[in-house]
C-alpha cells in the first residue's frame, strides 16, 4: 500500500469524524473535542483488547460487543472513543478503520495488526496478541521509570533536607561568629550558599525552571532531539538500558507487523515510527531503502554499532530459516530479561551511593559549622593557660 494511499483513507476518517460533531450543540462539540485531544492508558487499551476478544470469541458481534463496552465504561475519554466506535460500526466500518480515527491512542503497529487479522477473520488472535504485547511494552517502560523514581526521589529529600538547614538552621549556628572574615574557608562557602538559599531562592527556583524548560524544548526539535537521542547513547550504563529497550520495542513490533502479513518494507517503516530514539529511527529507516534494493537485514546491520553483533547474527539465522516472525519475539524477550536484570542490579548499586553521598553532605556542614567552634575553643584554652 502505497504512502499517498494510507494518507487519503487518514483524511477520509477524519472528514467522517468532523461529520458526527457538526449535528451537536456548540458545547457538546467543543466537550467533544476536548475529549478527542486526550489520549486512553495503556491499562484501559490492554482491558479493551481483552474484553473485545472474549466477547467476539463468545460470538457476540462487534457493535453489541463495543456497546456494552461502553454502557460499562467509567472513563470520558475511552466513553467517547467507543461512542465513536460505535457510530463507525453503524455505517459499516470495520474496526481498522475505528482505530485509525484515534492515532493518539492506537499506534499505527496496532492498526495495521488489526486491519491484517481482519481479513483472515481472526480478530480474536490479533486482539488477545496486542493486549499482550502492549502490556509487555508498558511493563518495560514502568519497571524503568520506577527504578529511576527511587533515586529521583532520595535525591528531591537531600536537596529539601539542605534547604533546611541552609535557611533555619545555619544562619542560627554561625550568628555566634561576630568576625565571618576570619573564619574558615569552609565555612565562608557554607555562608554564601546559605546566603543564596535565604535571600535568592526565588531566583534559584526560576534558574532551575528555566533549565528544565530550555532543555526540554531543545529536546524536541527535531535536528537537536537527535543530538540528545545520541549523546544518550554514550553516557555510562545509560546507554545499555536505552540500548535494550529500543531493541526489545524492535523486534517485538517488527515480530506483530510481520505475524500479520504486512510486508517487510511496510513492516520496518512502521517500526521505525514506534521508536523513540531518533538515532535508532533513522537507522531503521536506512535499513529499509536496503531492503528495498534486496539487502537482508543482517546485511545492512551487520557493521552498525548500535545493534549488536549477538542480535545481528541472531536475525541472519532467522531470516535463512524464513522463520523470523515467530523467532524474533524472542529477542524482545531477552532484552526484557536483560532490562530487568539490569534495573535490579543499578537499585542495588544505587543505594550505598546515595547513602554515601547523603553522608558526605552532611559530614561537610558540619565541619563548616563545627571547625571555627574548635578554633575558638582552642584560642580559648591557650588563653587560659597564658594566663
Amino acid at each position: 500500500m502505497s504512502d499517498f494511499f494510507i494518507l487519503d483513507e487518514d483524511e477520509k476518517k477524519q472528514e467522517s469524524s468532523l461529520e458526527l460533531k457538526t449535528s451537536k450543540p456548540l458545547m457538546d462539540r467543543i466537550n467533544d473535542t476536548f475529549l478527542d485531544l486526550q489520549s486512553i492508558k495503556v491499562k484501559q487499551k490492554v482491558m479493551f483488547y481483552r474484553m473485545l476478544a472474549t466477547m467476539v470469541n463468545a460470538w457476540i458481534s462487534l457493535l453489541k460487543s463495543i456497546s456494552i463496552l461502553e454502557q460499562q465504561e467509567k472513563d470520558a475519554v475511552m466513553k467517547r472513543i467507543l461512542s465513536q466506535f460505535r457510530e463507525k460500526l453503524k455505517e459499516w466500518a470495520s474496526l481498522s478503520d475505528c482505530l485509525w480515527l484515534y492515532s493518539k491512542s492506537f499506534d499505527e503497529a496496532e492498526r495495521w495488526i488489526v486491519e491484517s487479522w481482519e481479513k483472515t477473520w481472526k480478530l480474536k488472535d490479533a486482539l488477545m496478541t496486542l493486549a499482550w504485547q502492549v502490556e509487555k511494552v508498558a511493563s518495560l517502560t514502568w519497571k524503568i521509570r520506577s527504578a529511576l523514581m527511587y533515586p529521583a526521589m532520595i535525591v528531591v529529600v537531600v536537596i529539601w533536607v539542605v534547604a533546611v538547614m541552609m535557611t533555619m538552621v545555619v544562619p542560627k549556628l554561625l550568628e555566634i561568629f561576630s568576625d565571618k572574615s576570619k573564619l574558615p574557608t569552609s565555612t565562608q562557602i557554607l555562608i554564601k550558599v546559605s546566603d543564596a538559599f535565604v535571600y535568592h531562592w526565588p531566583l534559584m527556583v526560576w534558574w532551575v525552571i528555566f533549565i528544565i524548560g530550555s532543555v526540554m524544548i531543545w529536546k524536541r526539535t527535531p535536528r537537536w532531539k537527535y543530538q540528545f537521542d545520541r549523546f544518550m547513547l554514550r553516557v555510562p550504563v545509560f546507554w545499555w538500558i536505552i540500548q535494550k529497550v529500543v531493541l526489545s520495542k524492535f523486534a517485538r513490533v517488527l515480530s506483530w507487523l510481520l505475524s500479520s502479513w504486512v510486508s517487510i518494507v511496510e513492516s520496518l517503516r512502521i517500526t521505525s515510527e514506534a521508536l523513540w530514539n531518533e538515532a535508532y529511527r533513522d537507522k531503521v529507516m536506512l535499513v529499509r531503502e536496503d531492503v528495498k534494493q534486496w539487502l537482508k537485514i543482517w546485511e545492512a546491520l551487520e557493521w552498525d554499532k548500535l545493534f549488536p553483533v549477538m542480535f545481528v547474527q541472531m536475525i541472519q539465522v532467522w531470516e535463512q530459516t524464513a522463520q523470523l516472525d515467530k523467532i524474533i519475539i524472542k529477542v524482545a524477550d531477552f532484552y526484557d530479561e536483560e532490562v530487568d536484570n539490569l534495573v535490579w542490579m543499578i537499585n542495588k548499586l544505587l543505594e550505598p551511593f546515595i547513602i554515601v553521598f547523603m553522608a558526605v553532605v552532611v559530614w561537610w556542614i558540619a565541619i563548616a559549622i563545627m571547625q571555627p567552634i574548635m578554633n575558638l575553643a582552642d584560642t580559648i584554652s591557650e588563653t587560659v593557660i597564658l594566663l
